[in-house]
């Protein structure tokens, strides 16, 4: 008799995971209904292995996952079965690992299996958010609804990550760039310098002793210092994976001069939106928020999330205990208490996020447009610092000759 493993929820929504043996999947289904388990993820341990294995590939990305979403949107609404749908976006998908999901996903439901319970045995490809909605769109009849929610969800969620690698790349190009060219210079062109001036036997400036200097030290240490570097990369990756690592680094990220505010806006625009998703989708608000939490990007406004989930459990509203918290500015309570108050929270979330959304849309067209001048001053300093300290000497040399 085969071995499954399985995750599910009690009526009062509490987690569960065990081991059973049963004949079947379906079964193990009867088994954890019988104690009142509602299963979100039951897996073979023979197939655990089969897909650990099976997932090896390069990994499916969100822009992948939105088309496929939005294609069995329209498949579902348009009358198509979903195991035909599953088969038809599987034979289709050029990406092999996620074939080998689909597939997979495809076999399972054939099989007798729920599509939430299906997709929860991949969660490197669908993460909590995704299989939640899923079963909450099963429960209500609405899976092609919240199937399209779903792709309009994880669009954004690209076209928001896309904004902040914007904000990133641009700084980190122009200095990556000045590092290269400091690094040439000093490395092979002033050691050129060096020799003529010796050899003219003149007496050197201050500034080009000490660029001469920079050039012996980064020549004799270049390997040490490009060891130091990878080292201290590593170093800092690792204990921001500590817990006490990820509040210094991310509170620390929070407090950022300008940078700061970024952060914070697109924590509270990928916030509103998750949760507005999740309450309009007619998960739990228990559930969401613990949901929420994980999706944050952010130890700190995790924090602040999951303590907010204890109050409401404990009777209180949602905006009093994110009130307390200094993550979210008293505009954004205030909203989401009306829309308590009201009874269109999911909507109010919605304009939360979408005004964040502009937000960080002006945040980053500004910090390019004030960094591009300060960028450029650095780079044109830099290397005309290096420029001035070469040429010094010829020029005392052609006021001597004068």
């Amino acid at each position: 008799m085969p071995v499954y493993k399985w995750e599910g929820k009690t009526l009062r929504g509490a987690i569960k995971r065990g081991e059973l043996d049963a004949a079947s999947e379906a079964a193990l289904r009867v088994q954890l209904r019988q104690q009142n388990i509602i299963p979100t993820s039951i897996l073979s341990k023979g197939t655990e292995i089969k897909l650990k294995l099976s997932l090896t590939g390069k990994r499916v990305t969100d822009k992948m996952l939105a088309v496929f979403t939005r294609q069995l949107a329209t498949m579902i609404d348009a009358g198509l079965p979903l195991v035909q749908s599953l088969e038809i976006l599987a034979m289709q998908q050029e990406h092999k690992a996620f074939q080998e999901v689909l597939t997979s996903i495809k076999d399972d439901v054939e099989s007798g299996s729920t599509f939430a319970a299906a997709l929860g045995r991949h969660p490197k490809v669908f993460n909590d958010l995704y299989v939640n909605l899923v079963v909450a769109g099963e429960e209500g009849g609405i899976l092609d609804n919240i199937l399209l929610r779903l792709s309009n969800y994880i669009e954004k969620a690209v076209a928001l990550k896309k904004k902040v690698k914007s904000a990133m790349v641009y700084p980190a190009a122009i200095v990556g760039v000045a590092v290269l060219v400091v690094a040439v210079l000093l490395i092979y062109v002033i050691p050129v310098f060096e020799k003529m001036f010796l050899s003219a036997g003149q007496s050197l400036p201050t500034l080009t002793l000490i660029i001469v200097g920079m050039s012996k030290l980064l020549k004799q240490y270049f390997l040490f210092f490009v060891a130091a570097v990878v080292v201290l990369v590593f170093l800092l990756r690792r204990y921001y994976k500590t817990d006490g690592g990820r509040h210094v680094i991310d509170s620390f990220l929070l407090k950022v001069p300008v940078f700061g505010m970024l952060f914070r806006k697109i924590a509270i625009a990928r916030f509103s939106r998750t949760l507005s998703t999740l309450v309009s989708s007619g998960v739990p608000i228990l559930d969401s928020l613990n949901i929420v939490a994980k999706t944050a990007g952010n130890i700190i406004v995790e924090d602040a999330i999951m303590k907010a989930r204890s109050s409401i459990s404990e009777g209180e509203t949602i905006a009093d205990p994110l009130a307390r918290a200094d993550v979210f500015p008293p505009m954004v309570t205030q909203m989401i208490s009306v829309g308590e108050s009201t009874g269109a929270l999911d909507n109010m979330l919605g304009k939360i996020a979408d005004f964040y959304d502009e937000e960080v849309d002006t945040t980053v067209a500004t910090l390019t447009s004030l960094m591009e001048p300060f960028l450029m001053i650095f780079l044109g300093g830099t290397i005309g610092t290096i420029v001035i300290a070469m040429y010094l000497p010829i020029f005392n040399m052609a006021s001597a000759v004068g």
